[in-house]
């Protein structure tokens, strides 16, 4: 994350009575109304000397980067409806052309600018409930980014946003179906099955009444994906209270306590691979690895259990514990065939080939992680302690 404060790179100017816009800056056909009493937001230059400032220079690019700014980060400032004005004026399109870009940078993983513009229209059309579902789906993707890159703090703090954002499109009036759709996959990842039922049940009522043509492709498919995600979750008593807060147990560190409330879950519901890997989670914690390896093999052979790359993940940390190389390696390329982008999986043969001495496999592996994500604080970390 970026600690810079963005504001720091604005600086406002007060114009004279007979300036217009439209004679400078802004090359606009239509007259737009200039309250000189209202100091104008710009964007510094990166050439611009402190104190320096020709009139005479000033950009239209300067201008409404400013106003962007502002309402990204300055979105109760008191003259914001003014600067809204303003470039709602100049660029009556902005809002359908900063969407898309938004979108594709978060696709691209151009994260601060894409976090940069969606807040942007956040200030421009605070009551737009697609723009914040817009931010918590950054948020989402970008927490899922740092914490396979190793950064588990600052995962966990756009975690917390994109929960934010989240909670704010899901009370929106009038509702937004797709802000249940998408929390529900976020309260999945995060094994909180009970709130994930809750968000997919609401999507189902919302869209219940919507005709296929308004649905649209998309729609019917968001509508039968929710179904099977409700029907896994009744069908393996996911949203149980021991499952719940076995998992909420072990996440905090409380392993032990945590191992009580799975098994417990565990006794009526012996086929449900997901408990089982639970129980592998704490053992592996507890680095009881010979159990761990059991749990999870019991994973593997539970329906759906053998589809999920953290299992053979999982089981290739243990067997790398108790020096199973040979067998640590086969069951990372297994990870690596259904996760093929995996930084996480693919630092771990490194890992391998580190144990197994060769050094020069290893360096390759941890290369292609950082090709892949040049952030990755595993790799980067692994490369400097063998340099050294």
């Amino acid at each position: 994350m970026n600690p810079a404060n963005p504001l720091d790179s604005v600086y406002f100017i007060d114009l004279p009575e007979s300036f217009s816009l439209s004679d400078h800056a802004l090359k606009i056909d239509h007259a737009l109304k200039i309250d000189p009493a209202i100091p104008l937001p710009v964007q510094k230059k990166d050439s611009d000397a402190p104190g320096s400032f020709n009139m005479e220079e000033l950009s239209e690019e300067q201008i409404l980067a400013g106003i962007l700014t502002i309402l990204a980060y300055d979105s109760k400032n008191k003259h914001a409806d003014y600067y809204r004005s303003i470039l709602k004026t100049v660029r009556p399109n902005i809002k359908k052309e900063m969407t898309e870009a938004g979108i594709l940078k978060a696709r691209n993983e151009d994260f601060e600018l894409a976090e940069e513009i969606f807040r942007s229209l956040r200030g421009l059309d605070p009551a737009d409930m697609g723009t914040v579902l817009n931010l918590a789906l950054l948020c989402d993707q970008r927490a899922d980014s740092y914490r396979s890159s190793g950064l588990t703090e600052d995962a966990d703090a756009y975690d917390n946003d994109a929960l934010a954002y989240y909670r704010d499109a899901m009370n929106a009036e009038p509702e937004v179906p797709d802000a249940f759709f998408n929390a529900g996959f976020f309260y999945l990842k995060k094994h909180n099955y009970a709130e994930a039922k809750n968000c997919f049940e609401s999507y189902l009522a919302l869209t219940a009444d919507a005709k296929d043509e308004e649905l649209g492709e998309n729609g019917l498919y968001k509508q039968k994906r929710a179904a099977e995600v409700l029907e896994d979750i009744k069908n393996r008593n996911m949203d149980d209270d021991h499952f719940i807060r076995a998992h909420e147990l072990i996440a905090q560190g409380e392993e032990k306590k945590g191992l009580e409330e799975i098994r417990l879950f565990l006794e009526k519901n012996p086929a449900v691979w997901n408990a089982w890997f639970m129980l592998g989670w704490a053992l592996r914690k507890l680095e009881r690895y010979t159990e761990a390896k059991q749990a999870f093999e019991k994973a593997l052979s539970c329906e759906g259990g053998d589809e999920n790359a953290d299992t053979y993940n999982e089981l290739a940390i243990c067997c790398m514990e108790e020096k199973e190389l040979s067998q640590a390696k086969n069951y990372l390329n297994k990870a690596l065939s259904i996760a093929p982008e995996s930084t996480k999986i693919i630092s771990n043969l490194g890992f391998v080939a580190l144990k197994e001495g060769n050094a020069a496999e290893a360096a390759a592996y941890f290369q292609t992680a950082l090709e892949i994500d040049p952030n990755d604080k595993i790799a980067k970390a692994a490369l400097e302690s063998m340099d050294r």
